[in-house]
């Protein structure tokens, strides 16, 4: 009988151990990241921006004026970046070449400092993963990287486009499923959007407003399922929630590129896109929260709900940073309310889309980078990651920090010389939100007159 007991102890302990094992292999680590900052002669200061609207002859005063009111409400100051061909006047005869070459500068850019900054080979990498929504060519972006950085030929390759701006969560689902089935692995996500042939010439409001917000940038990021990389990573991912509300008919067609009316191409956004990101948002939060909430929590919200009270979580009590898409500043308003959070939860995500605007799938990122250069992000702290994107989408995760984080990255001159945010193109264009189309004397905008 002894020995009986003995064999299922030992027994009882090796399968514990097993399981304990393969579960660490299956963790997904974020090793490093590296976000997209063009070069200064690639920036849309107000002076540049107002020249850019005044050139579209599509436009009637009416439409001048809700594209410049867009801008100055936009919450996007004037140190973020465009592509070339617009910045050089070219957006009316927009090439291939212009969207590749957009893509490169920001695959070297970022792609060279990882690998220096991680001392990790391109050859190491077991899979890659990119998201560009706007952009496909062929070969793929997933395959000119290969070639560009001569990875290996059983590289897993993923190229996906469509996607949205929820697309960088959704690359990281893709590499936590392939960490489950390969041990020790090494993978790649790259996301941006290419801005550069996809400029709006129109004159549908619909459709102008993509112009206003979205700007050029991107981000790479290195993860691994190595435990022995574990102490090196930065964060650890918990879990992750996709909701996809594209069977309603109303969802599906709130934000989709088509061409307007005249036949010009361009992303169209509907007055009903707040109302269905809503929606998708609280279908993803019921889940999240059961999984990042604690118990006695979660009990006091369901006792406040049956009691005909007002109930609301209080998502503090499980996270300590909150890392939500900078869409613009009415979208950071909604979210902000209703989690019940304060300004300063919300300051990333706003001084992201001031800085750099809206650039897609990668803006999350920019986000995260601010956190860390503030040293807000201490050992043992939960991140949620807020992502929206067409179809429509909403997609989020937790990460947990694994050790105190304090890397400037892209945000290195902000932090040097803080100072007030203010709002150029309020000073610029005030005049735009009088009842009267009255541009001042020598504006780009009085001849439209």
């Amino acid at each position: 009988m002894e020995l009986i007991m003995l064999a299922i102890c030992i027994w009882t302990l090796l399968f514990s151990f097993y399981h304990f094992c393969k579960k660490r292999d299956q963790c997904c680590y974020l090793l490093h990241y590296e976000c997209h900052k063009p070069s200064d002669d690639r920036k849309l200061n107000t002076e540049l921006s107002g020249s850019i609207v005044a050139r579209n002859l599509n436009l009637g005063h009416l439409e001048y004026k809700f594209m410049l009111r867009a801008i100055v409400n936009s919450g996007i100051g004037e140190d973020s970046y465009g592509p070339r061909n617009i910045i050089d006047g070219r957006e009316n005869s927009h090439s291939l070449e212009d969207g590749i070459l957009e893509m490169d500068e920001f695959f070297k850019d970022t792609l060279s400092q990882l690998f220096v900054k991680t001392k990790v080979s391109p050859k190491e990498i077991d899979l890659l993963v990119v998201n560009v929504s706007l952009l496909s060519c062929a070969p793929s972006l997933a395959s000119r990287i290969i070639n560009m950085y001569q990875m290996r030929d059983d590289v897993k390759s993923y190229n996906l486009s469509g996607m949205g701006c929820s697309a960088s969560i959704i690359s990281i689902n893709i590499v936590s499923n392939f960490f489950k089935s390969h041990r020790n692995s090494m993978a790649l996500v790259v996301t941006s959007e290419s801005i550069a042939p996809n400029w709006y010439s129109g004159n549908d409001k619909s459709m102008m407003l993509t112009n206003c917000l979205f700007r050029s940038g991107g981000c790479t990021m290195l993860l691994t399922n190595k435990p022995a990389m574990k102490n090196r990573s930065k964060l650890q991912l918990k879990c992750l929630v996709r909701t996809h509300l594209g069977a309603s008919d109303e969802a599906y067609t709130c934000g989709m590129q088509k061409e307007d009316s005249q036949g010009i191409l361009g992303f169209y956004l509907d007055k009903n896109l707040p109302k269905t990101a809503k929606r998708a948002f609280t279908q993803n939060i019921a889940i999240i929260a059961k999984t990042c909430l604690s118990y006695t929590e979660l009990l006091r919200y369901f006792v406040m709900k049956y009691s005909k009270k007002k109930a609301t979580l209080n998502f503090k009590a499980g996270i300590d940073h909150f890392c939500m898409h900078p869409g613009g500043t009415a979208v950071i308003e909604e979210i902000r309310k209703g989690l019940g959070l304060n300004h300063e939860d919300v300051e990333p995500s706003k001084m992201s889309l001031h800085r750099f605007g809206n650039t897609s799938a990668s803006s999350l990122w920019y986000v995260l980078g601010y956190m860390e250069a503030q040293k807000r992000m201490k050992k043992g702290d939960k991140l949620w990651m807020i992502g929206f994107g067409s179809g429509f989408k909403c997609n989020s995760c937790v990460w947990e920090v694994i050790r105190d984080l304090e890397d400037a990255n892209v945000w290195e001159d902000v932090i040097k010389n803080e100072k007030e945010e203010v709002n150029p193109f309020m000073d610029r264009f005030s005049w735009i939100n009088q009842d009267t189309y009255d541009p001042p004397p020598g504006s780009l905008f009085q001849k439209k007159m």
